[in-house]
């Protein structure tokens, strides 16, 4: 396995994220071949102790090159965890965690449960990022999704635990917007690394 190099990271978001989606990209690329689901497993492990102490888990259907959370989900269930998807109703509207499984399409191409499905709060929130620094500040794919929701989450009492490869653990700061949300944590097949 490979771990790209990369030079000072820029400090607008717009750089930062194309820089990061193709450190991620080659990392993923550079992975022998089975490598990929042996890390996947690697980070249902690493969760496997937060997983224990939730009720409900909130978690998401990976795009390509995001890792997946499925493996640890699936185990999650086995301990009688409710597990949760977002659902969009359209393309305006803020996405909500539905219990159950991912059955169908959504607006943006992502499998989501049933839109009948019930609305939960999970507990526990597995995060999709593109990076993420050390002080908890997420960098998402741009179209403000969570943050939409993050905050709400939050006050229901949501651990918010980041979820991504190991590069994609930036050693700088993140510009951090007004509405971000700063997550609990960050966890990849190498550990889990808390931040408040």
């Amino acid at each position: 396995m490979v771990v790209p190099s990369h030079p000072s990271l820029p400090a607008d978001k717009v750089s930062l994220r194309r820089l990061a989606r193709q450190r991620r990209r080659a990392f993923v690329e550079s992975l022998a071949e089975g490598e990929r689901d042996n890390l996947e497993s690697r980070l249902a492990e690493v969760l496997g102790p937060a997983l224990v102490k939730s009720r409900i888990t909130g978690g998401y259907c990976p795009m390509p090159n995001e890792i997946s959370p499925l493996p640890a989900m699936e185990a999650a269930t086995h301990r009688g965890t409710i597990l949760a998807y977002p659902a969009f109703s359209d393309h305006q509207s803020q996405f909500k965690f539905l219990a159950g499984e991912p059955e169908e399409p959504g607006p943006w191409s992502c499998f989501q449960p049933l839109l009948d499905s019930p609305e939960v709060f999970p507990d526990l929130v597995l995060v999709p990022l593109v990076a993420i620094d050390g002080h908890g500040t997420r960098l998402g794919q741009g179209k403000g999704h969570y943050d939409r929701v993050l905050a709400k989450l939050r006050e229901h009492g949501a651990l918010l635990i980041g979820v991504g490869w190991r590069v994609q653990k930036l050693d700088e700061t993140i510009p951090a917007e007004p509405w971000d949300v700063p997550l609990d944590g960050f966890a990849s097949p190498d550990g889990l690394e808390m931040f408040r």
